[in-house]
C-alpha cells in the first residue's frame, strides 16, 4: 500500500513526496521525549487488517485509496484531550482505518498539533491519508493567494509534515476569484507541500465553475465535502450530488451521525443536557427524528451492531461517497467506525432507511 511513490506525478499534476527519507524525517522531526513514550504508548508499524485493503475506496479520480470511514478530528484539543487523543488514532490506526480529516481551526491549530505529535511518535507518516482544511483559521482567514500560502506552512509545521494529501478550501470564499485560489494551489501542488484539492460546503453550481476553470489548467476538486447523513439529505441530494456525479468526485460527508443523534444517544428532551452536542441533536428529537431511529433500532438489531454503524453503512451505499467522517470521543466509537465498512445492508434495509427518513 504505498500512497505516494518517489518521483512520479499525481493526476492533479504535483509531485508526490520527493523522497522515502522525507516520508520518515518530517520536519521539526526530533526523537520522542520519555513523557512523550509514556503517552504515546506502544508504536504500532503494522496494522492487523492489511488484508483489509480490499476494503479501501479511490477518492475520486486521484490515487489516494482509503478506509471508508474518516476519523475526524474536531473535538481534538477541545473535548478530547491530548493522551484520549492519542489513544484513538491508535486505535484507528491498528484496526486499519487511515484517512484523518483535521482544519487549521480546529481548537486553535491543537488538532493539528496533535496528529502530528501521533505520527511522529509513531513513526506511520506514510500510512495516512492526511486531510486539513484552510480559510477559516483566525490567523490565515479566507482564500486569498497569501492566505492560503500562509495557512498551508502553518499546518505543515504543526502537522510535522512536508505534505499534505488532500488540501480542503473549508469554505466558499466568494470575496475571492475561484481561479485566484486555485492558481495558489497549483502552486503548492508543483511544489510538493499539496497532492491533491477538495471543496468543503461548496455549492453544485460553484462546483461546476470549478471544473471549466481546471480546463484552462488550474487544479481540479478531486473530493467534495458535504454535510450529508440520515437527517440531511435534501441539500446535498438536490444539488452538490449532481457535480459529484458529473466530475466523479469522492464525496466526504461531515455531520455523518447528525451530531450524535444517529448513534442513538438522544431520544427525549433531557437526555445529554450540558453536553457540547446536545443543542445541535436535539434539533432532530421530533416524530421523524423518532422514527428514523426505530427503522435504525431495528436494522441495527438485525446485524448485532449498533445504530452509529447502520447510519454509516447507509452513506457508505452511496453513489461516489469515499469515506464519511465521524469524530470519536472514546474508543468504542472508534470500533462502531471501523465494524461499518464490514455491513452489507440488504435492499429492503436500504429501501427502509431511505423512505423513512425521506423529507416529504
Amino acid at each position: 500500500m504505498m500512497w505516494g511513490i518517489p518521483g512520479t506525478k499525481s493526476p492533479a499534476g504535483g509531485r508526490h513526496v520527493a523522497t522515502v527519507e522525507r516520508l520518515h524525517s518530517p520536519r521539526g522531526a526530533a526523537e520522542p521525549t520519555p513523557a512523550e513514550e509514556s503517552v504515546a504508548g506502544p508504536c504500532f508499524t503494522e496494522p492487523i487488517t492489511l488484508a483489509r485493503a480490499g476494503v479501501q475506496r479511490p477518492i475520486g479520480r486521484s490515487d489516494l485509496r482509503v478506509y471508508p470511514v474518516a476519523l475526524g478530528t474536531s473535538v481534538f484539543g477541545w473535548t478530547v484531550d491530548r493522551p484520549t487523543s492519542m489513544s484513538i488514532m491508535d486505535r484507528f490506526f491498528l484496526l486499519g482505518g487511515n484517512f484523518i480529516d483535521t482544519a487549521d481551526n480546529y481548537a486553535a491549530g491543537q488538532s493539528e498539533m496533535m496528529i502530528g505529535n501521533w505520527m511522529r511518535t509513531r513513526g506511520n507518516r506514510d500510512r495516512i491519508i492526511l486531510a486539513t482544511k484552510v480559510g477559516q483559521s483566525h490567523d490565515n482567514p479566507g482564500l486569498t493567494r497569501r492566505g492560503i500560502l500562509a495557512a498551508v506552512e502553518a499546518s505543515l509545521e504543526r502537522l510535522q509534515t512536508d505534505y499534505i494529501d488532500l488540501l480542503y478550501f473549508h469554505y466558499d470564499d466568494q470575496r475571492v476569484p475561484l481561479e485566484d485560489s486555485l492558481a495558489a494551489v497549483h502552486e503548492l501542488i508543483e511544489s510538493g507541500k499539496v497532492r491533491y484539492l477538495g471543496a468543503s460546503n461548496y455549492s453544485g453550481q460553484r462546483l461546476m465553475e470549478a471544473r471549466l476553470l481546471a480546463a484552462t489548467g488550474l487544479p481540479s476538486f478531486e473530493s467534495a465535502q458535504e454535510h450529508y447523513n440520515l437527517m440531511h439529505r435534501k441539500e446535498y441530494e438536490t444539488d452538490a450530488a449532481l457535480a459529484a456525479d458529473t466530475q466523479q468526485l469522492g464525496v466526504v460527508p461531515h455531520f455523518a451521525l447528525a451530531h450524535g443523534f444517529l448513534g442513538g444517544g438522544y431520544r427525549s428532551k433531557n437526555d445529554g443536557i450540558g453536553s457540547a452536542r446536545r443543542a445541535r441533536a436535539g434539533e432532530h428529537i421530533n416524530r421523524r427524528g423518532m422514527r428514523v431511529l426505530s427503522v435504525l433500532d431495528r436494522v441495527a438489531a438485525e446485524h448485532g451492531v449498533d445504530n452509529a454503524a447502520i447510519a454509516l453503512a447507509w452513506l457508505q451505499s452511496k453513489r461516489h461517497v469515499a469515506a464519511p467522517v465521524v469524530s470519536a470521543d472514546t474508543l468504542g466509537h472508534v470500533d462502531s467506525m471501523i465494524a461499518s465498512a464490514d455491513l452489507v445492508l440488504t435492499h429492503a434495509q436500504l429501501r427502509d432507511l431511505d423512505r423513512v427518513s425521506a423529507v416529504r
